[in-house]
């Protein structure tokens, strides 16, 4: 798509909102249902097109992409009306006689630019924030994963005008021509490299931007965990998606007392999960292209490997890896991974271990296997992270009730749910100031009964 047409849609787009027509609660609730119909309707095609793109199965396509859409869809069906109502917030005595009050308005034509690694999901969960808080929409999914690319353009093509929501397709020309217009607002979600292009060309139009970015996630293992349990949700969280997950465990922090137990738990649990030969297993999914995965191959040790290292260059696909005695000097440890390698890092003192993650750019996430409340409070009162979870990993991103989202070089700004709709809205502070009274104390002349009205008021 040349810049003159995507010139052209942006034009369209701000007078189909300048005219109202996705303002009112019907108007929202319709764009929704619509949405939400197609998704039943072409949900073969879109786990066909993840297949394709991913090598997800379809029961992992359900459960990590279009189940989850499917319940911020429900979500926001359900409370809609009640995040568009304005909200009554108590007025100052100073201020009597009126009501005040914060009254959520969309910012206008919004700019959605999502990931190949969830391309379903991280495209539609923000188009739904989106279009429940009213606005007119750009999506541009990314060209790494073209199969989703196109079904997702033809369901957005049946439901909406391009004029109310347009897909623009293709690569970095396209990427380039979007971030120079002029966008109410962009939500972006990708690496930081990118994400830090997407700022500057907003800081030149000041648009506000919500950038869902990664990070190198830790997931600490304290030595009263439960091993066991901790492996299996270990390795369900770190290779979903072959590891290509922005909120996947990037590297095990462990209690060097419980070093051994875990690595052979983790053991047990990869042939439990994906059996005795992952790069048979159908299920198990493949890096996104051969670029990625030369990378990740760079990154595995020969020396340190204690599970998995082989690869399938036909098939785009790496075993579930584990390096042992790792240090923060490896290659490993100098770039968020992003694929299914899982390097095991031991501390002595966990003072110490949390003052090493806090010396480094806040993650996007972050796991703490421990049975110590004490412990489990010195670790979220220590670590700055986006978010995570305390003895499991990865599903605090699958609910609609809480915000998800970044914090420092992770990100900024959250989503889902109410924080997905106030993410897209300006929440307006109004004051009704009522008219049948006007108090005179803010009025010159100001004399010796103002002032003393005014510190009593003000203090």
């Amino acid at each position: 798509m040349t810049q003159n047409e995507i010139e052209t849609i942006l034009t369209r787009q701000r007078e189909y909102y300048a005219a109202g027509h996705t303002l009112s609660y019907a108007a929202r609730r319709s764009a929704l249902r619509k949405l939400q119909d197609a998704l039943r309707r072409h949900e073969a095609d879109l786990s066909e097109a993840l297949r394709q793109d991913l090598g997800k199965s379809a029961a992992e396509s359900y459960m990590c992409e279009i189940g989850l859409t499917l319940s911020e869809l429900s979500w926001m069906l359900r409370h809609l009306r009640g995040l568009m109502r304005r909200r009554t917030v108590p007025t100052p005595l100073a201020q009597f006689a009126a009501h005040s009050f914060r009254s959520p308005s969309p910012y206008g034509n919004v700019l959605i630019m999502s990931p190949w690694n969830y391309p379903v999901l991280l495209t539609l969960d923000p188009l739904i924030d989106a279009l429940a808080a009213g606005n007119t929409a750009v999506v541009k999914p990314s060209a790494y994963a073209p199969a989703s690319a196109a079904v997702l353009a033809q369901i957005i093509g049946e439901c909406f005008p391009p004029e109310y929501v347009c897909v623009v397709t293709g690569g970095r020309a396209e990427n380039q021509a979007l971030l120079h217009q002029k966008f109410d607002m962009i939500f972006f979600t990708g690496s930081k490299a990118v994400g830090k292009e997407v700022l500057r060309c907003a800081a030149e139009h000041l648009t506000p931007a919500v950038l869902e970015l990664g990070g190198k996630s830790p997931c600490i293992v304290e030595r009263t965990a439960k091993i066991g349990l901790a492996a299996k949700r270990i390795v369900f969280g770190k290779y979903l998606n072959c590891g290509q997950t922005c909120v996947a465990p990037d590297y095990i922090l462990c209690d060097a007392a419980v070093r051994d137990e875990l690595v052979a738990a983790l053991q047990k649990e990869i042939a439990a999960q994906f059996g005795a030969d992952p790069l048979q297993n159908p299920a198990y999914g493949k890096i996104i292209n051969e670029k990625h995965y030369r990378r990740l191959l760079g990154l595995i040790d020969p020396a340190k490997v204690v599970c998995g290292g082989q690869g399938d260059e036909a098939a785009l696909r790496i075993a579930p890896t584990i390096l042992q005695d790792v240090t923060w000097d490896d290659a490993v440890m100098g770039e968020e991974i992003f694929g299914p390698i899982l390097p095991v890092l031991t501390y002595d003192d966990l003072d110490a271990a949390l003052a090493e993650i806090e010396a480094r750019p806040h993650p996007l996430a972050l796991y703490l296997f421990s049975e110590d409340k004490a412990v489990q409070r010195t670790v979220l009162d220590r670590c700055h992270f986006g978010g995570g979870c305390l003895n499991d990993t990865i599903i605090h991103l699958a609910t609609s009730a809480m915000p998800f989202g970044g914090v420092g070089d992770s990100g900024m700004g959250g989503y889902h749910g109410k924080a997905g709709f106030e993410a897209f809205s300006h929440l307006r502070s109004i004051v009704d100031k009522k008219t049948w009274m006007d108090m005179p104390v803010r009025y010159q002349p100001y004399g010796t009964l103002k002032d003393r009205f005014l510190r009593v008021f003000l203090r």
